[in-house]
This record gives C-alpha cells, structure tokens and sequence, in this order.
C-alpha cells in the first residue's frame, strides 16, 4: 500500500512539473498577476455599474468586484481615483494575423481550379482553411485596436465564398499558443470569391448558386465512399459552429443571404452594410442575427452647384441617415453587435458610435453590441463580455464613456496584462491659468491631448508667444522668452503637478530664485467643458432629417402604395376580349380585381377617376427585361449554368421599375443574358415599386429558363483570349444541348431507381447526388419549366426545336427571332411563340436578314407574337413599338396592342390573371391621354393589383418634393463643410444597363 501510495504521489509530482516544460530565456515570473484596481466607477456589463467599487483580477482572471471587496495580501493596488473600468471590445469582423490573399492576374479563361490535392473543384470554396493553423501574432495592428478598446477578435480568412474556421484571438503580445482563447469558433461565408481567379462564377446569382451546390454535395458527401474531397469533409465538420456571413452590397444582400440559408435550414449571423434602415420590415423577418459597421461616409462636398449635381438624392439621404441605423435597427428589436471592420482609421470608432449616441442610440445598446452580444454570437458569454467573477480580465480603464467622442482610454488589459496609453494619475492640464512668477502675472493656456500638450502665453486676442514644456510623472519644467517686458533671456520655471494647479521655483533671466504658481482661471471654461457645452447644445436642438422612402431612391414613397377601391368612369377601355373597345364605359377594381365592367357604375367609398377622353388598356407585359438585377445578367463562365437564378439578384431599387412604371408596364420577364447555350432561370416580377424583392415576384407564375443561339453563345468577337470555352461553332452549340438533356435523362433515371427502392435498402444505399443544374433539366424534360430562348438565325431556331422534338417536349418562345418570317409555319407546327423587336436589323452580322415586317408575318402565320424590349430605356416606350406592326404589315390595332399585353401574357402562361381587362383578372391597368399606340399617349395611372404605382398627375408634386429634398440636404452639406468638418469629393455614380451580351469583369465591385 505504501509503494503505491508512493507513486501515486511520484505521478502527481511529474504530472505538475510536466505542465510547466515550457523553455524560459532568463528567469522565471511566477508572480501571481494579482491587481486590485480600487475606488473604480466599475462597468460590470453594459447595464450594471457600481460606484466607487474594486475589481480583482489574478492570473488574468476576474475573482471579485464591487464594493467592500476583500483585497487579497500581495496584490498591486491600483487607485483609480473615480476612473472607469469597462469590458473591453470584441470585434467579430477582422482578418488579423492572416496570410493576406494574393490575387493573382487571369492571362485566359480558367475553366478549372489551380489548387492542387483531393480539394473542391472550384477555388472560391476555402472550407479547409482552418484559421487557427494559420493564425500569426500581428502586435502593431492588435495595438491599434487596443488602443480603440479591443481586447479579443474574432479572426479569418476574409478570402472565397466558404472561407473556412474563424478563430478567437486575445490581443495580448503573447505567444499564439497562449492568447488563442478558441480553435475553432465559427464558419464563414461571403458573396465575394476573392483572390480565385477561375471563371466561375462570374456574377452575383452564379456565387450563391455555388454556395447552394455545396450545401447538397457536402450532404452527399457525408453519406458516400467513392471520393475524397477535403473541402466539402472540412464544410461538413465545420456546421457545428456559428455561421457568418458577410453579405457586402447593401441591405437586399442580408435578405439575399438569410434566403440562401433558409434553404438549407441555417440561420447565419449576417454581417451587413449600414444602411439596413432602408428595408427594416423585411430584416426584421428574416430572424436573423447582424453585424454592422459604422463606417458613416463623410458629407460630400458641394459647393459647387455642379459637382452637386453629381450626388444621387439616395446618397446624400444615407450621409444624413446612416447614424440612426443602428438606434433604428434596435428599436425594431434586432439583435445586432457593432464590428470597426470598414473604417479606414479604427481610432476614430468612438467618434462613429458618438453620432449615432447623437441620433439617439442609448450608450447601453451601443456597449451591449461591442462585449455582450459578440460574446453570445461566439457561444463564449462565460468568459467575455463582461466582469463577472471568472471571466477573463479584459478591460479598459477610461475617463468616461468609450462610445462617446473625446473619451480617453488610459488603459487596456488584455488577459490582465497592461497595455498603457495615458497617465490616469496625472491631472488633466487643458485651460486657461492665471500665472504668477515672482511679482509678474501672466496668462497661460494648455491645448491638446494628455501627454501632447501645448503651452502658451497669451498677451491679448492677438499676440502669444510659445512656452517650451516637458512633464515627467508629476514633475514639470516650463521656459519662455517674456517679450513683453524688459529681460533679456528664459524664464525657466521647475515644478510639479497638484490637484489645484501647478507650482514650483523659477529661475530668472539674472540669475535670481523666485516662487511661481499657476491656477485654473475659472471665469474661463476649459476645452472639455467647452465641448460638453456644446454637446448638451446639441442635444436640446432637435435635428432635422428627413423621411425614409420606399425603395430609398429618388421618386421612392413614404409610404408603399396600397390596393384601393378604384372606380374609372367613361373612359374607352381596350378589353383584348371579344367584347372588344367599349366605348363611355366604368371599370371597377376592387380588392386587387377587376370587379365589374359597364356602364354608370357606382361604388360606395371608391375613389372615382374620371376617364372621359382617355383610353384604359390592360398593363403591358415585357416578355424580355433585364432591368432590376444585381451584379451581373450573365453566368457565362460555362457552357450550361441552369442552376444560376434571376430570382436571387432581383433588385427591387432600380430606377428603371419606376420609369417603365411611366410607360405602362406592370410586369417583366427578367432574363439572364445570351453568354451561353444553356443560360439561367428567369424571375417573373410585377413591378411594384417600393416593395422587397420577394413582394415583386409573381409567385404563381410558372417556371422559366433563358437559353441561346448564335453569336455570343458561341463567344464570336470576344477576343482572342476567349476561344478556349466549348463551343466554338454553331455546331457545337447543338451538341451542348445533346449532351446536356442526354446526362439530365440519365440523372432522373438514376433517382427514380433511387426513389423506388424498399425503405430497407435506401437505408444501405446511399443517395445519388443532388444536381441543381440537372434538377433544372429535368424539369424542362417534363415540361415543369420553360424555355424562352436567344435566337437569330433560321438554321438553329429548326435545329433547337427538332432538338426539343427528339427529347419529348417543345420550345415555349423564341425571343428576338428575327428571321422568324422565314419559318413561322414550323413555328405554329411546333406550338411556340415568337417575341421579337418591331424594327431592329443590321446592328450585326447575324441580323442581316432581318426586316420590320417580321412580327406582322409571324402573327399572320398564327404564331403568338409579342414585342420586347431587352432594352431599359426601350421597355419605356412599348406601346410605340408594338404601333409600328400598324405601319409594317398593317396589323389591326388590336391585334397590335396585344402583342404588349395579351400574348406576353400567353407567351409566359400569365394570362388566366393578366392581359386583358375581364372580370376576375388581376387590376393591372393602364389609363392613357390618347389612343395607346400613338405617340402622343402618355400613361397617366399604372395600376397594379388595384394598387396606383404611377400617377402623372402627381409627377409635378414628386419632382418639386425631391428638388426641394436636395436643396435641404446640400444647405446640410455645406454647413458641414464650413463647420471645419472632413469632405469627399462629390463623384458620380454609373449604372450598368444590361443586356444580352453584358459581360462584367469583376461582379464583386458592382451593386
């Protein structure tokens, strides 16, 4: 029993010892790291302060605080003398101490990825990177963040779409093995693919089509054995965590962001933009999580009335409004935590947070949203956030609030080690003293930070003179030439520091000793007080701020319209039905509908419009748009991108909804561009103006797919770099299609086998893996979507429809068709439609053969014919389009205006709800000054679902309520700039119009 008493005892010796193996240059520091900081006004968390409280710390470890504390025998006592201790920061979007992502430059196409090993097959997805492998300690950057009340950060890769493991990171300058506070603490996501220089993807809507693709392989690869692929096992081991993403672009990307994890059943905590103010509703139901910054733009500079012109009414608003995002954000009772990722100069965070203080934030939200809120997003509230007993000591000690202006950090320890920034025992010498030297009185005044101050000896308004200083501790050595006086040589005055003032001994210029003093003068305020004056004078002036507008751009509303009861009397109404053009008729909306048609018709409550000498015609429809899309029309990166979809890059704040709005249109086919065979799926959008994203799709609609032929599919006079891509000759783009419908016959074949096997044996075979670009395909094989495709010539609009016959199902539209007369009886054999230009040829090869009488010869023909635009500025003026089929081909009038309200409606499967005015069908409507197709016709109302999304009788109000918006905000502007404040230069912004063969280098920089 002995011998194993004895080495049970020899075990717990070794076992200490082993724990502390670690080589030690010099002598060992066994000190305890016991501080006791006392007569403290202590900030437990962001809601519970204590006056006059002690806080404990030992081995970088809070052990107690508050009052009557015990304070242990052998701790450094720290008297703070009424100074505040607060938890220090936690920044949770950084990239400190990572390797810095090298964009390399891209001589070619690169189809494929560069990263060799059994990895992912596309760069943009970094799931493997495992930050705290990569993890080096970077002392000048973490002291500037000290230096701004950081003590722990959460640190990774900021390169790829799937960027990997974020690690937590104390900002002490210790040893990486010691400040490392958790390994592995989240997983991280972004729309940007950073420094992969593959092809794709090349847009917004191909990057969230690769993420959605990972999600569905790395739960195929979970359940297989056939490959190795480390990023997709490292993506599968790192759900566990939380999960960020960094949405970038503005506040529909956190909408964009929150719908893709919807999918897939995860809740991200989304780091936004700043402006998320601007669709708060629609945030607010996401349920999500956020990180914002604020990096607050500067006022623009616009006293040149030109350079004025230069800033859209949407910026100059988001300058004024930007402060209130995160007062906004909270009220609405959105969790959010505050990161200083975006500011160019991280010292000024306190100055940012200070002018949303200013538009109301309480200084509780703003320090619960940089320790407690961080801490809980990072699942490490039991050791951050707060000081606690048993949390780790980070905190700063400061002179007051460190989310207001001028606030000094003294000191911040991290891990309870110090990092010293100011002297908190020295007093703050900033005023204006009365000085005595001997006999002789002067005034002397102190300018400047702590530690950086400026003496002067002010004579009057208008002469001063420069007193070298130096202060050491609380000593202090003062000289200056009196120039006001008779001597010859310095005064040199040798003192020390007292609450009180300054006093000592003087040398004088002859050599003779006399006393000397200096005392606060206070009839005079000093500068703090001075800028509490004015901050309180702030505060009792209520700021003028204007209103937010739904979408936040010029001509956006106060409030979203709403469907009302709409009675139009004795107008002439274009029914596109049997009945005709009814002459002196009513037409009732109601409840979104078109209730009743006919004549004096009356309704109680509706709002009646008088349509006598105008003409009511349904909405027209653009079968072919590509308005209203963020960040790229075209995933052209490779030859079949069907997974890609419209319906994630709607933009619900283009301009370009507002003015086709002013020309009649109420719906739009949103296509992807003609870059290749096999292009993206469409969203189908009413446009309703101010409404999310989300509200503008037609939800019923049915399923449609952009496909091509021609020219650009085959990348003709894309330069010589770009004849890598298959393929290269209208030949091949036939056998893309072959190979495209023949692999999506095989991969349904594979999942119904799948599917129709017992319970049994699914439980022992694993399921085949999900495609979405094949699932896309499949859905057109047994026509679940539907093919609008780019085309031209005769040759290949047969060969797409025999392809079409072959495989079992048939082309919906052929879109421009301009050799369409050439064929339109194969067409009406075929059963598809034609959607053309009225009179567009010659703009290149391909469209020589082009004529203006085409749509008339198509419709003869008895093929469904509309006219598009695939032009923003065109989608404007349709109804004039469609009245030139009168002029080429003598197309009834009727005929002619259905070919922009009926038969898109047709073409895209609408038509049971739009296109014509019948009762039942959905109030989208169109009042006009004259007959519909002349050039004289101006839309005066579009209306949509019973809702008035244009009214040109209000047009004069809007633009006099946005002239006079602008005129407020420049008076603004300028007075920031006289105020002495920092500007930036009043820059234009472009905007991409899309089209078919748009192609963008960098989706990245784009909105």
């Amino acid at each position: 029993m002995r011998k194993l008493l004895l080495a049970c005892f020899c075990l717990l010796v070794f076992s200490a010892n082993a724990q502390e193996t670690f080589t030690v240059n010099g002598v060992k520091d066994e000190r305890p790291g016991l501080h006791a900081f006392t007569n403290a006004t202590l900030h437990i968390d962001y809601q519970t302060t204590i006056e006059n409280a002690t806080l404990v710390i030992r081995k970088g470890e809070v052990i107690a605080s508050g009052k009557d504390v015990t304070i242990p025998d052998g701790a450094i006592i720290h008297d703070l003398n009424g100074k505040h201790i607060y938890p220090s920061f936690i920044e949770l979007s950084t990239n400190i101490g990572m390797p810095k992502a090298e964009v390399g430059r891209n001589p070619g196409p690169q189809l494929g990825p560069t990263k060799d090993g059994a990895y992912n097959k596309n760069d943009a997805i970094r799931a493997y990177f495992q930050a705290h492998e990569a993890y080096e300690n970077n002392n000048s950057e973490a002291d500037k963040m000290r230096k701004a009340g950081f003590g722990v950060v959460l640190t990774h890769n900021q390169d790829g779409l799937v960027r990997g493991t974020g690690t937590v990171v104390a900002l002490h300058n210790g040893p990486e093995n010691e400040i490392m506070l958790k390994e592995s603490a989240s997983q991280h996501f972004s729309f940007d693919k950073g420094s992969s220089t593959q092809d794709n993807p090349s847009s917004l809507m191909g990057a969230i089509a690769l993420i959605k693709q990972t999600y569905l392989d790395a739960d195929w690869y979970a359940n297989q054995s056939e490959m190795v692929d480390i990023s997709l096992g490292a993506f599968n081991n790192n759900k566990s965590y939380p999960q960020f993403f960094e949405a970038g672009g503005d506040k529909l990307y956190v909408l964009r962001a929150d719908a893709l994890g919807d999918q897939y059943g995860v809740q991200y905590i989304i780091k936004g933009n700043g402006d998320e103010y601007q669709r708060l509703d629609e945030i607010k139901a996401t349920n999500a999580q956020l990180i914002l910054p604020v990096n607050y733009p500067k006022a623009y500079d616009v006293e040149d009335p030109f350079d004025a012109m230069n800033v859209s009414l949407e910026d100059m608003k988001h300058w004024e409004m930007a402060p209130y995002n995160l007062k906004m954000v909270g009220d609405k009772g959105i969790m959010y935590a505050i990161t200083s990722d975006g500011l160019k100069d991280i010292s000024k965070l306190s100055d940012m947070i200070s002018q949303s203080i200013d538009a109301g934030l309480s200084e509780e939200q703003a320090l619960k949203a940089l320790t407690y809120t961080p801490a809980q997003y990072i699942k490490m509230g039991d050791k951050l956030g707060s000081l606690n007993n048993g949390k780790i000591a980070n905190f700063i000690i400061t002179d007051g609030s460190p989310v207001k202006k001028h606030t000094k950090i003294y000191e911040n320890w991290v891990q309870g080690n110090p990092y010293k920034y100011a002297d908190y025992t020295l007093p703050v010498l900033v005023g204006n003293y009365n000085l005595t030297v001997g006999e002789d009185e002067y005034t002397l005044e102190v300018k400047g930070e702590q530690g950086k101050e400026k003496f002067k000896i002010v004579v009057n308004d208008s002469t001063s003179y420069d007193v070298k200083s130096e202060i050491s501790k609380k000593l202090i050595n003062l000289s200056f030439n009196d120039e006001s006086k008779d001597k010859v040589g310095k005064i040199r005055l040798s003192g020390w520091l007292k609450d009180e003032g300054l006093s000592g001994n003087a040398k004088m210029p002859d050599g003779s000793w006399v006393k000397w003093n200096a005392t606060l003068n206070d009839k005079k305020l000093t500068e703090d007080a001075k800028e509490e004056k004015k901050e309180e004078e702030k505060e009792d002036e209520k700021e003028d701020i204007g209103s937010l507008i739904y979408p936040f751009v010029a001509h956006g509303n106060k409030e979203k319209p709403k469907a009302e009861t709409i009675l139009i009397k004795n107008a002439t109404v274009w029914t596109n039905e049997a009945d005709g053009i009814l002459e002196n008729t009513d037409v009732l909306l109601e409840d979104g509908k078109i209730a009743k048609i006919g004549k004096n018709l009356s309704a109680s409550g509706a709002r009646e419009i008088d349509g006598t000498g105008k003409h009511l015609t349904p909405g027209i429809i653009d079968e072919h748009s590509h308005i209203a899309i963020s960040r790229g029309v075209n995933e052209g990166s490779e030859s079949v991108t069907a997974e890609v979809n419209i319906e994630d890059v709607v933009d619900s704040e283009d301009i370009n909804i507002y003015r086709q709005l002013s020309g009649g249109v109420v719906a739009s086919q949103l296509l992807h561009g003609s870059a290749n065979p096999i292009g993206g799926r469409s969203a189908i959008i009413k446009l309703k103006w101010g409404y999310s994203p989300e509200e503008m799709k037609i939800s019923w609609a049915d399923k449609f797919i952009k496909f091509a032929l021609g020219e650009n599919v085959k990348q003709s006079n894309w330069g010589d770099r770009n004849t890598v891509r298959f393929p290269q000759t209208r030949m091949g783009v036939e056998q893309v299609f072959e190979d495209a419908f023949t692999r999506a016959r095989a991969y349904e074949a594979e999942w119904k086998k799948y599917n129709g096997l017992s319970k049994r044996d699914k439980a022992n075979t694993a399921a085949p893996r999900k495609d979405l670009e094949l699932e896309t395909l499949v859905e057109i094989l047994n026509s679940e979507r539907f093919i609008s495709c780019h085309s031209y010539v005769q040759s290949e609009i047969n060969m797409l429809m025999k392809v079409a016959e072959r495989y079992g199902f048939r082309i919906n539209t052929f879109t421009h068709i301009l050799e369409g007369y050439k064929l339109a009886d194969k067409m009406k054999e075929h059963g598809v439609g034609g959607s053309t230009f009225s009179d567009w040829w010659a703009y290149k090869f391909e469209v020589n053969d082009a004529i203006p009488y085409n749509a008339a010869l198509m419709h003869g023909e008895g093929v469904v014919t509309a006219i598009n635009s695939d032009d923003a500025e065109m989608g404007r003026r349709l109804n004039q389009e469609a009245g030139k089929t009168i002029k080429y081909g003598g197309v009834p009038v009727e005929e002619a205006l259905k070919m922009v309200t009926l038969n898109p409606a047709k073409l895209l499967h609408l038509d049971d709800r739009m296109g014509s005015i019948k009762v039942g069908k959905d109030a989208d409507v169109v009042l006009w000054s004259d007959e519909p197709l002349s050039i004289y016709a101006k839309a005066e109302k579009t209306i949509i679902e019973g809702a008035v999304f244009f009214d040109r009788d209000k047009q004069e109000e809007k633009l006099e309520a946005i002239q006079a918006e602008r005129a407020r905000l420049v008076a603004k502007l300028q007075g920031e700039k006289s105020k002495g404040k920092s500007t930036q230069e009043a820059m234009p912004k472009s905007q991409i119009i899309y089209h078919c063969e748009t192609e963008i280098q960098n989706y990245s920089t784009l909105k």
